[in-house]
Formats: C-alpha cells, sequence, structure tokens
C-alpha cells in the first residue's frame, strides 16, 4: 500500500530516504522544496522532497509522479513546480 501512497503523492516521511541526490532545492511560504533525482531507465522520473519545521520538528514530503524527461535541466523546474503547486493545494495538511 505505501507504494501506491508514495506513487500518487500519499504520506510523509520523517526524514529524507539516505541516497536521495538533491538535483536543486528553492523556499516557498516556509516550505523548502527539492528536486529529487530519480533515474528510470535512461530518463528522470519528476521525484521531490518538501520539507517544513514544525513545532520544532522537521517534517518531510516525498511525492512522486508519473512525468518523465531525458533531460535534468527540462525536469528541475516541473519538479519544484510541483511542489509549489502541492503546497498551494494543501499547505501543511501534507504532513498529517
Amino acid at each position: 500500500m505505501s507504494f501506491w501512497k508514495n506513487l500518487f503523492g500519499g504520506g510523509a516521511a520523517k526524514n529524507e530516504p539516505a541516497g536521495d541526490k538533491v538535483m536543486d532545492q528553492e523556499s516557498y511560504k516556509g516550505f523548502l522544496i527539492k528536486a529529487i533525482e530519480m533515474k528510470a531507465g535512461s530518463e528522470f522520473q519528476l521525484a521531490g522532497l518538501i520539507e517544513k519545521d514544525v513545532g520544532g520538528e522537521l517534517k518531510s514530503y516525498r511525492y512522486i509522479r508519473a512525468e518523465r524527461m531525458a533531460s535534468r535541466d527540462d525536469l528541475i523546474p516541473l519538479a519544484l513546480a510541483k511542489g509549489r503547486q502541492i503546497i498551494d493545494e494543501q499547505g501543511e495538511q501534507i504532513f498529517r
């Protein structure tokens, strides 16, 4: 079940999983959005991590989407934009 939750953006991780390579990051409305490298064969799959300090505890939310690109440079802005969209739609609710 957790595979499907992660695939469709559900679930919240306590800490950044080991081994994630951050391609780029930005601050947005008090959150930190990280574009994460996720290879799918010869392509890159859209993935990211949203973090925020909530009550002295660092909360994180990992998202993975179906979109794939051949170029990292094309994927990074999409991953960051998806993070902004998730924050605009759900705010801190993503950490529940």
